[in-house]
């Protein structure tokens, strides 16, 4: 029993919400642990690891629009980790400049988010006067995780994840005021030079300090004297 219990293959040290019993009491049942109580544990419990798994599939599960009444036709950007900023508002700017174009929408998960609200920080500057309405939310993201040696006896796992996303629709129009995270056009613009000001302030008074203190080390120091010269002997 020893032999076999040492050629079963051993799990790595990443942890994973999955047990299952070794010991070949309880018929190798395998399982997710939320699913059972904390304090009544199986006795032979033990973490798999997912060092024994790879990611195998990623499913983006549907979810509806945060932002109400929006046209079908608006075009859509689709901003992802890879995306290359300078491709998105090459194509999305010579959009906008068109006077068939009256709004775009722009949409970013997990990592995307921050570069989704730089796209959209570029397209206001280029172009003056668009109104602005923001919505983050959370979507779901169904993974396929399929054991890396099938004749571990491991199951395969599906994790469903909640990743935070966040739309922003650009309009040339009116937008309705009373709707959640709505901004006027320019609304930010006083904000932003207001805190570029303070920042370059504090900045400034950073440098005057240090340079304070060094000059009065200086002086307070013991002086620059010339070392004594070594004999010839």
């Amino acid at each position: 029993e020893e032999e076999e219990e040492r050629a079963r293959p051993r799990p790595g040290p990443a942890c994973v919400k999955i047990y299952s019993c070794r010991t070949g009491l309880c018929g190798g049942v395998s399982g997710p642990v939320s699913s059972r109580r904390r304090g009544s544990g199986h006795p032979h419990r033990k973490f798999l690891k997912m060092e024994n798994y790879q990611k195998t599939k990623i499913t983006e599960l549907p979810c509806p629009q945060p932002i109400a009444n929006v046209p079908k036709d608006t075009i859509e950007m689709k901003v992802k980790e890879s995306s290359k900023i300078r491709n998105l508002m090459g194509y999305a700017i010579a959009k906008m400049e068109s006077d068939s174009t009256k709004e775009i929408l722009f949409t970013g998960t997990g990592k995307a988010v921050s570069k989704t609200i730089s796209c959209v920080e570029i397209m206001k500057r280029r172009i003056k006067g668009l109104h602005q309405i923001t919505k983050l939310f959370y979507k779901q993201v169904e993974e396929l995780w399929e054991p890396i040696v099938s004749e571990a006896g491991l199951d395969s796992l599906t994790v469903k994840r909640n990743i935070p996303a966040i739309c922003i629709l650009l309009s040339k129009d009116d937008l309705p005021t009373n709707e959640p995270g709505y901004q006027p056009p320019g609304s930010f613009d006083a904000f932003w030079v207001h805190s570029l000001k303070e920042e370059a302030l504090a900045q400034k008074k950073k440098r005057q300090g240090g340079a304070g203190t060094g000059r009065g080390g200086k002086q307070h120091g013991s002086g620059r004297g010339e070392r004594p010269k070594k004999s010839r002997s």
